[in-house]
């Protein structure tokens, strides 16, 4: 497979998970949102797989791009994971602080639960490690548990299969379904901001059709999950809106173990584009 997989040979999976100076889900490159992503919009014309509406599509992200706060240098305003472009903690609403970080999560089980525990560990470092405590300001007086989350680390750490512990896996998952429901927020502003993270980490993850950043490609992979799960709570049921989102998981294998044939850049900025176009409208 040609992907440049981070290593973690000098470290243990304990350690990865409790020391604060470890980072995960690394780029120092910049890359661009949905909104001003031209370069991807022509890459996905030559690759046959934009559509005639994707300029209107990308219009309609720039003027939503404004609810998603403004993209700064490392995550939570920390240097992040390695310094790659993301949202900055510190000014980012909390219903779009969750959602990062449960994409970070969801990215994280559906590796652990496909058997690829060394991969899971840095998107799993996020509910439990204080170099993320940004991400996670506010959350347990709306009843975050981190105490799930430290017990699906400690049997990461030693090693248990993720068959051995599906229930805590359900728990941890249920905890943060529980604290979004608590934490609201408009669903159509964290859709269009997880639409516009997923374009951004996933340009950083491919270079010239090679999955050169592994984390950051399960991290798209995640927040595509988490805009699932948002769809769902439209009422009445948003069917368009499912549908495009499932298309764009889609572009995924089941678990984001890293192909050696990812879908183009151009492909998932025009499908995010179409997840924009397909959310319901103000009331």
């Amino acid at each position: 497979m040609n992907t440049k997989l981070k290593k973690w040979a000098t470290v243990g999976l304990g350690t990865a998970f409790l020391g604060t100076g470890l980072v995960a889900c690394g780029s120092e490159e910049q890359a661009a949102t949905p909104a001003k992503d031209e370069a991807a919009v022509e890459k996905a014309e030559d690759d046959g797989h934009s559509h005639s509406h994707s300029d209107d599509s990308h219009s309609h992200s720039h003027d939503s791009h404004s609810h998603a706060g403004e993209m700064g240098e490392g995550e939570g305003g920390e240097g992040g994971e390695g310094g790659e472009a993301g949202p900055d903690m510190d000014t980012l609403a909390l219903p779009q602080r969750l959602a990062f970080m449960t994409g970070h999560v969801e990215a994280g089980l559906a590796l652990y639960r496909a058997g690829a525990p060394e991969m899971a560990a840095p998107h799993l470092l996020h509910p439990v490690s204080e170099t993320h405590a940004a991400e996670r300001a506010g959350l347990d007086a709306l009843g975050f548990d981190a105490s799930l989350f430290e017990a699906v680390s400690k049997a990461l750490e030693e090693g248990r299969p993720a068959e051995e512990i599906e229930p805590q896996l359900e728990a941890a998952e249920a905890n943060l379904a529980s604290v979004a429901e608590k934490a609201g927020g408009d669903t159509v502003e964290v859709i269009t901001f997880l639409m516009d993270v997923i374009v951004e980490e996933y340009t950083i993850a491919i270079t010239d059709g090679v999955v050169t950043d592994a984390n950051e490609y399960q991290d798209a992979y995640g927040f595509a999950i988490v805009a699932r799960d948002r769809a769902e709570t439209f009422d009445p049921r948003a069917e368009d809106l499912i549908a495009e989102i499932d298309a764009l998981i889609g572009l995924w294998p089941e678990a984001p173990i890293p192909p050696e044939d990812p879908a183009p850049v151009g492909q998932v900025s025009a499908q995010a584009s179409k997840v924009i176009l397909a959310l319901p409208a103000a009331n």
